[in-house]
């Protein structure tokens, strides 16, 4: 198996390793681990020879625990980078790319929160309280490494903003964040459909241009506290 680049997960067994047989694995004496944390040293590890990625899943999430590959190819490929990171060339590249992400990411949230604006199709008398709303869900949704439904591909924007939405009024507008759930199968998932229809039902009262009492009405207070925080009179 050393020949091999594998994924293996942790053993509490020092310098042994869980293969992906189930069987438990010696490192090889001559390989080093490299710990998680720099994603370019790591990519070329993997790519130049034989390597174990140490992933432990907990629950549906994984994390990385290192990369096991022979000491002298750590110790090369680190070397290597480090000289191209020390070149001027290496910090106008970084900049660059940074730039470009920054950019894209300005483009998507506004894009994610006129996406917001149009699921929420609130009346023109809450017009003001609309345009609110769709910043603060975007504002807590899209910034990368948020971990949202708004960060997935796996769907079109119009359902990751209906998705944010929703769980942006369950934490800000209902005490789902401090419910006491039964741990029996599915019924976090009973109360999160709940919390739904009834954030549905409030969204309702705005898109039909109902009176709202905003000294009762948990939306109209949690748009009041989060646009003081967050908007200026650009809006």
């Amino acid at each position: 198996m050393p020949d091999e680049s594998i994924e293996v997960r942790p053993s509490p067994l020092p310098r042994h390793v869980i293969n992906p047989w189930g069987k438990v694995e010696e490192v090889p004496a001559h390989w080093d681990l490299l710990p998680p944390g720099d994603p370019a040293l790591s990519r070329r590890i993997k790519a130049d020879g034989p390597s174990w990625t140490v992933i432990e899943p907990k629950g549906r999430k994984r994390f990385s625990r290192g990369i096991w590959a022979p000491a002298d190819r750590i110790a090369a490929l680190r070397a290597e980078l480090l000289t191209e990171r020390e070149h001027p060339s290496y910090q106008r590249k970084i900049d660059a790319g940074r730039q470009r992400r920054a950019a894209a990411q300005d483009i998507y949230a506004g894009d994610f929160r006129e996406a917001v604006r149009r699921f929420l199709a609130f009346h023109r008398r809450h017009s003001r309280e609309g345009e609110i709303l769709a910043g603060l869900v975007a504002a807590h949704a899209t910034p990368v490494g948020s971990g949202t439904v708004a960060r997935t591909q796996r769907m079109p924007i119009e359902q990751r903003a209906e998705a944010a939405t929703i769980a942006w009024l369950r934490h800000q507008t209902t005490a789902y964040d401090r419910m006491t759930i039964a741990r029996h199968q599915g019924a976090r998932q009973e109360v999160r459909h709940e919390i739904a229809e009834r954030s549905r039902q409030l969204l309702a009262q705005y898109r039909q241009g109902h009176a709202i009492n905003r000294a009762t009405c948990p939306l109209a207070r949690a748009i009041a506290q989060g646009s003081e925080l967050l908007y200026d009179d650009s809006l």
